[in-house]
């Protein structure tokens, strides 16, 4: 198994590392100290040598941050685990905080009006938060100052740093050798001016050189720095344990192996301009290029947006995994129909057999993610994962929420799919019938070149929003091609600033959450395509559509087609045609029978 049941979370333990931290910063001559969840690399997923906030605090969620004053002790959250930290960190001690609706620059000025520095580790925080947050501090006699890392000095059994053996990503996975990356990325430096450019992300580095690693549990990521030179030249800064003599003869004589802590100290040795992105560089490497005198130039991550438009290959590449992974999704679902009505299974049952069919394909790497099985109350945890002390039983009238993905070396999937066990609740149908109008929604859209998935989130939400319900998530994430399940830059969501082009892969995943009761989440994973032309469109006017990627029956027990419109019904009808002529040769005898049932005419 990969996954597993273990509690991570100790809120028992937050008190006392609590006290012990305030120690730290009352010696260290500070009002207070950040903790966020981020890495150096600032990566979602990080390492156990990395996970300070959960050390902390026993909040386990992918995003968030501690501010730690001698009087309160703040744990910012965004909605998707509003109900998560709640059971997760001692409220005694521990304050959560709606974030991003509450910032850390005002949040600070109440709690601390009489002013004070704040710690925190530059290695740890992006120059473009340090930067907002200064500016909301303005006058309030606050200064955030940079500091070893306090946690660190009282986490005394930390784990050490992963290192993970790093593989080569074959050419016709990867569509595009990693020399010539290099060189078009490095041209694109040329043409901006710039002497080279400072890459921090793991992906990033990962995808330019063709490589895959297994230093973060579920992302096959490799956990390094990389300088890479107008000249096409790089240097990569990584623990040379993890580098076999193969992939020493791919990366080639033009990239130059130096251990990490030879990350800093080169950076001082560059021309310049540097390019570095302000948004996910940490604040030292721009720290340690003023101190040496040398120009930099703030700018996105050149690799984001050439890793985010696919190419042939990758996305071949995840049409054939996403076929996979929906033959093995095809038979769990045949076997929970089966089994559910009976009783006996749990929550933890359901993601062990899940699992099991993945790894029934042979070419299964990982999973994407940890399984995300809530059934009753707890699908309205949005990001619940299942222990040996919360699992649960799948009750007759209750829904249950499956999210979960796969990594193969072709591709990387994710899905999420609301089950009935049993007759279910009216409401509760109503409410997965306005999520299922909303992914309809987003799949038959087409809109023009230059818009944003920011202008996009809100048709997903409609029909929600017309019954004056709505879901505290964005509608879609990027998603890499055997990579990192939450991919930069592009995304659906109110904060998704970055134009939809061609080749960008999302997820399509709205849903409803009622704290107490249920949960619903309906995810399909999307490609961005030129859209064709229309009988009296503008023929100049140049437009894009999603093509969906996810074959994988919706459950029609859920649906209340009344509420349906014809192109609604016409969409689910012909997605269930396209699902069953797909996966029914790949599928056993049994599941094949299950799934004429599961796809038929609505």
């Amino acid at each position: 198994m990969f996954q597993t049941f273990e509690t991570t979370s100790r809120p028992d333990l937050g008190p006392a590392r609590l006290a012990s931290l305030r120690d730290g910063i009352m010696r260290a001559g500070l009002a207070g100290f950040l903790v966020p969840r981020a890495d150096a690399h600032q990566g979602e997923y990080v390492a156990p040598a990395d996970q300070r906030l959960a050390w902390l605090t026993g909040f386990t969620g992918s995003a968030g941050f501690c501010i730690v004053l001698p009087g309160i002790a703040g744990v910012f959250v965004d909605g998707r685990y509003r109900t998560q930290v709640k059971s997760q960190v001692d409220l005694a001690v521990f304050t959560p905080v709606n974030w991003p609706e509450v910032k850390p620059g005002p949040w600070l000025r109440e709690h601390l009006p009489q002013g004070g520095r704040i710690g925190f580790d530059p290695w740890l925080h992006t120059a473009k938060e340090i930067a907002e947050i200064s500016a909301a501090l303005t006058g309030s006699g606050i200064e955030l100052y940079p500091e070893r890392n306090l946690v660190d000095a009282i986490w005394t059994d930390r784990p050490a740093p992963p290192l993970g053996a790093v593989a080569i990503q074959p050419l016709e996975f990867a569509g595009e050798s990693a020399a010539d990356k290099r060189g078009r990325i490095a041209a694109a430096l040329t043409g901006a001016g710039q002497e080279a450019a400072a890459l921090t992300l793991p992906d990033s580095i990962s995808w330019l050189l063709n490589i895959r690693g297994s230093d973060i549990e579920r992302n096959p990521v490799v956990q390094s720095f990389a300088i890479l030179h107008d000249t096409g030249h790089l240097t990569l800064f990584i623990a040379p344990e993890k580098l076999s003599d193969p992939v020493r003869a791919h990366l080639g004589p033009e990239v130059k192996v130096r251990p990490p802590s030879a990350f800093a100290p080169a950076l001082r040795t560059l021309r310049g301009p540097v390019r570095v992105d302000p948004a996910t560089a940490p604040l030292q490497v721009t720290r340690e290029l003023e101190e040496a005198g040398i120009a930099i130039a703030p700018a996105p991550d050149p690799c984001l947006l050439p890793k985010a438009r696919k190419n042939a290959a990758e996305i071949a590449g995840m049409e054939a995994a996403h076929l996979r992974d929906g033959a093995a999704m095809a038979e769990f679902l045949a076997w929970l129909d089966a089994e559910a009505p009976g009783g006996g299974l749990t929550e933890i049952d359901v993601v062990k057999k899940l699992e099991g069919f993945r790894r029934a394909t042979n070419a299964l790497k990982e999973i994407s993610f940890e399984t995300i099985c809530g059934t009753g109350p707890h699908g309205a945890i949005m990001h619940y994962r299942v222990t040996t002390e919360t699992n649960r039983p799948l009750t007759p009238g209750e829904i249950v929420v499956i999210d979960s993905g796969g990594q193969y070396v072709d591709g990387t999937t994710d899905i999420t799919r609301t089950v009935a066990i049993g007759p279910v609740d009216p409401e509760a149908r109503t409410a997965f019938t306005r999520v299922l109008q909303g992914m309809i929604a987003i799949s038959r859209l087409r809109w023009p070149t230059g818009v944003a998935g920011a202008h996009l989130d809100s048709i997903a939400r409609y029909n929600l929003w017309l019954a004056g319900q709505d879901f505290d998530h964005g509608t879609g994430h990027g998603v890499g091609a055997y990579l990192s399940v939450h991919e930069g830059p592009q995304r659906l969501s109110r904060t998704g600033d970055v134009p939809l082009e061609p080749g960008m892969i999302l997820s399509n995943e709205p849903g409803y959450y009622r704290e107490g009761a249920f949960g619903i989440r309906i995810e399909n994973l999307v490609l961005v395509e030129e859209a064709p032309a229309l009988p009296g469109g503008d023929a100049e006017r140049r437009m894009l559509t999603f093509r969906t990627l996810t074959w994988v029956p919706i459950d029609r027990r859920l649906i209340d087609a009344g509420m349906l419109t014809d192109a609604e019904r016409g969409w689910l009808n012909a997605y269930h045609a396209e699902v069953a002529a797909r996966l029914g040769p790949r599928v056993s005898t049994g599941a094949a029978d299950w799934l004429r049932a599961a796809t038929a005419t609505i």
